[in-house]
């Protein structure tokens, strides 16, 4: 149930699944996470996406499915079942505030979501400041600009079906194809699909965890429907770096017969602490 408090539309608490938490050696997994430095294994930041669909139709209507966006930051991370609510600022344009929050008030993660492109969105505004990275050596392969393609590729109606006991919002637009003439993918497996471009464009070196530091999601002609062939082109935009990471940008687009139908922004962290070429000074 949604609910309005002084300007501000909530969206119901949920408690999300960690369902890679078995996934031995990712930032998921509890023995790995620790290790990192981390509470325990981290829910996946596309996991918490799925939160957001519900309250942003609630917000700019149904043609939010067709045109709309979300551009989110991510800041806290959250462990298996803990508690978690998104929220939407109420507005009148086609661009509102939105974030998620745990019981505590910490936000989980924050940005704006859109109706119709956004080309100011959170992320936008964040990549524009991005420095160039000083050190880099697991991504010293890397090069801004450097592009990649994956297709054809889609998401079987078979895996939603395994994919509904752990969602948090169980939409009916998930399980039959009524109203867009087919099943909607969700938005986890949404996120998969884009990242099946990376292999051909970011080239790592060594082992190494990574976590997903921010995602923008975009419809042009939307939504993403189950069973459908797709083609995914995508290009690195910027490199950076930080004392404990070393991070990547990217956009990516997928099209369906020579058509775009969703774009995608995505920044990854890889974490220094998780890699042997960092376990000593260059």
């Amino acid at each position: 149930m949604i609910t309005h408090e002084a300007g501000v539309a909530y969206g119901p608490w949920r408690a999300p699944t960690n369902i890679a938490a078995h996934a031995v050696g990712g930032i998921h997994h509890d023995e790995t996470a620790r290790a990192l430095g981390m509470r325990g294994g981290t829910v996946a930041g596309s996991i918490h996406l799925e939160q957001f669909p519900p309250l942003l139709e609630h917000v700019f209507g149904p043609k939010w499915w067709r045109s709309g966006g979300l551009s989110l930051w991510f800041l806290t991370p959250t462990l298996h079942g803990e508690p978690v609510r998104c929220a939407a600022r109420l507005c009148a344009g086609a661009r509102t505030e939105i974030w998620m929050e745990t019981e505590a008030g910490a936000r989980v993660m924050e940005g704006t979501a859109s109706l119709g492109p956004d080309p100011d969105s959170a992320l936008r505004r964040r990549l524009a400041e991005v420095k160039p990275a000083t050190d880099l050596r697991l991504l010293a392969g890397a090069r801004s600009g450097d592009t990649g393609a994956a297709g054809p590729v889609r998401v079987p109606a078979a895996d939603i079906d395994g994919h509904l006991p752990v969602i948090t919002e169980r939409l009916p637009e998930y399980e039959t194809p009524t109203r867009f003439g087919g099943r909607v993918v969700p938005f986890n497996r949404l996120v998969d699909l884009f990242r099946t471009v990376e292999p051909s464009m970011v080239q790592v070196q060594g082992p190494f965890v990574g976590l997903y530091g921010a995602i923008e999601l975009q419809f042009t002609a939307g939504p993403i429907l189950a069973d459908r062939d797709y083609a995914v082109e995508g290009r690195v935009l910027a490199l950076g770096d930080s004392p404990r990471t070393e991070t990547i940008w990217y956009e990516a687009t997928l099209s369906e017969d020579g058509r775009e139908v969703a774009s995608f922004l995505h920044m990854s962290r890889l974490l220094k602490a998780s890699s042997p070429l960092w376990a000593a000074p260059a």
